[in-house]
């Protein structure tokens, strides 16, 4: 499809956004330049989907202006999907094309309207001008587009006629981002695109998007995915509400943060440095004039009066210059929020909680139909579990089968600890109430009383604690998700995707208390940094079943 890139032009100027009171973009202005693949990255609440959502269209800045404009269309993936789930296959393939779909009908209405003998010049003309769009949007090759990303994010052996109710939340989104793909637009936006994909798809991903002729923004946390696919880095800073641009990928932008910081540190150190001389130099020049003026030895007449006057002009100085530090701080650099968490455990050796023996958990001859056959696991105490295997092989079913969280059909799940869950996927229809209500429900004593606990996590500050859920973002209802987790005492934990939608400073802070934990751990997994550090055994499941053991 021919890109006309001199017409292509994404812009924003002076753009803000808030929410009720809540100000998250602030007089934001920048460019993506026609062809460049941007990564937007930043703390989970700073307005990453937000930012998406104004070049989308989705939503409209409270002030400023969003020039979007791109002749080959625009394809917009956001992080929560609104895909019927009456609907089939098809029917979301058919959405994506919806153009496309409104052209092949147009062109069967000029078809029929001229074999019944109106084949007029103009007729023949318009019909014409409808092949050709069709043509330069790529028409003709939509199904073999549709194939090859069905194909390459490992939904091949999907049916179009399946119920979109039948697919698992990770298909569904690996569907939604095939039908963004397929369309071909020149203008890709892409809401965390590398979640639910597995090592195959995600390398197909990039490749596909390196190959794309045209521009790519897209949200992520995958740190590999930003190393290969981007050439440029928009990072939103949640304490300053502003967007700052950095060239040459993220090896540019890592290079360019650290000296940054560096030299916010340096700024923040002289004008430590310039406050304390300023104010000594204002208490010794008020002591030397305090003692001129007591001291009888300084003698009377115009000597003295001259004197004291160049005294009480240094004191003014140095007095001025230090309220002109004081009303223009420089702040240190902001410390980044922390996981500080070391996850409770059950089943220390108390009086009050006994030592347990044998295995946290066992599972015998569970069968999940058309999802599961395992014909026997047991998690021991301590142990450490990575459950692999490609998108559909059952992972996530295994995961809901030994939290607790699905009834198998048929076998047996035994637990002997309290289990923690952490789903992947978050609730579909989140609450309004508060984020501090929400962690405190179910605990005892009132809400506030948590407020500390919560707080010390290092998830959030506190200002978020009043925000109703519904209104946080996708990162930070994961983190509320986290919270719930590691304040709970479990001798079993079970995470799906644990590092999905959040923020990379977080990432290793949560592994790190993975490590410190003494429990039992089971883990799924498709971020390529979280398991390459996973330290401990793997089961590899494929068609529903173990086939490799563990390693």
């Amino acid at each position: 499809m021919p890109i006309q890139r001199a017409r292509a032009q994404l812009t924003m100027t002076d753009v803000s956004k808030a929410y009720g009171d809540r100000t998250v973009l602030d007089q934001v202005s920048l460019t993506v330049r026609p062809g460049e693949r941007a990564g937007i990255i930043g703390e989970n609440g700073s307005g990453k989907s937000t930012l998406l959502r104004l070049m989308a269209g989705a939503e409209e800045p409270d002030a400023g202006d969003v020039t979007v404009h791109f002749p080959g269309g625009t394809g917009y993936l956001p992080q929560t999907l609104a895909l019927d789930p009456h609907g089939t296959v098809q029917d979301a393939v058919d959405t994506a094309f919806a153009g496309l779909r409104l052209l092949e009908r147009r062109i069967r209405e000029s078809e029929a309207a001229m074999s019944d003998g109106e084949a007029t010049e103009s007729r023949l003309d318009a019909y014409g001008e409808l092949l050709t769009e069709y043509e330069q949007r790529g028409g003709y090759q939509a199904d073999a587009r549709t194939d090859a990303a069905l194909h390459g994010l490992g939904l091949g052996h999907v049916g179009r006629h399946r119920p979109l109710a039948s697919l698992s939340g990770g298909e569904q989104s690996r569907l939604a981002l095939a039908c963004v793909l397929a369309a071909a637009p020149e203008l890709l936006l892409l809401d965390e695109p590398t979640n639910h994909l597995d090592a195959a798809a995600v390398g197909w991903l990039e490749d596909h998007l390196r190959a794309h002729r045209g521009t790519v923004v897209a949200v992520t946390h995958d740190r590999a995915f930003l190393e290969r696919a981007t050439t440029v880095i928009l990072e939103v800073d949640r304490d300053l509400r502003d967007v700052a641009r950095y060239g040459d990928g993220w090896d540019g932008y890592r290079t360019a943060k650290a000296a940054a910081r560096r030299r916010w540190a340096q700024d923040h150190q002289e004008w430590l440095t310039g406050l304390a001389r300023t104010e000594e130099l204002v208490g010794a020049a008020g002591q030397r004039l305090a003692g001129s003026a007591e001291d009888p030895r300084e003698g009377w007449g115009k000597h003295r009066r001259s004197h004291e006057a160049r005294l009480s002009g240094r004191v003014r100085a140095a007095r001025a210059r230090l309220e002109a530090l004081r009303s223009a701080p420089v702040p240190a650099p902001p410390p980044p929020l922390r996981f500080t968490a070391d996850l409770a455990v059950t089943g220390r050796g108390t009086s009050e909680d006994p030592p347990e023996t044998g295995p946290c958990a066992e599972l015998d001859s569970v069968v999940v139909h058309g999802r599961l056959y395992l014909p026997g696991l047991s998690v021991e105490r301590g142990q450490r579990l990575l459950v692999t295997g490609p998108n559909g092989a059952g992972k996530t079913t295994l995961l809901r089968v030994l939290a607790g969280d699905l009834a198998p059909d048929a076998g047996t799940v035994r637990h002997r600890t309290a289990v923690g869950h952490l789903p992947q996927e978050l609730p579909v229809a989140p609450t309004h109430r508060s984020l501090l209500t929400t962690f405190a429900a179910g605990r005892p004593g009132h809400a506030d009383d948590h407020a500390d606990q919560l707080l010390a996590l290092g998830l959030f500050r506190p200002e978020d604690l009043a925000v109703p859920v519904a209104a946080l973002s996708a990162g930070q209802q994961r983190r509320l998700a986290l919270a719930r987790l590691v304040t709970r005492p479990a001798g079993l934990i079970v995470l799906d995707e644990p590092t999905n939608h959040i923020a990379l400073s977080l990432v290793e802070d949560l592994e790190a208390a993975l490590d410190r934990y003494p429990g039992a751990v089971v883990a799924v997994s498709h971020d390529r940094g979280f398991r390459d550090r996973f330290r401990g055994e793997r089961l590899e499941l494929r068609a529903d079943r173990p086939v490799a053991g563990r390693a």
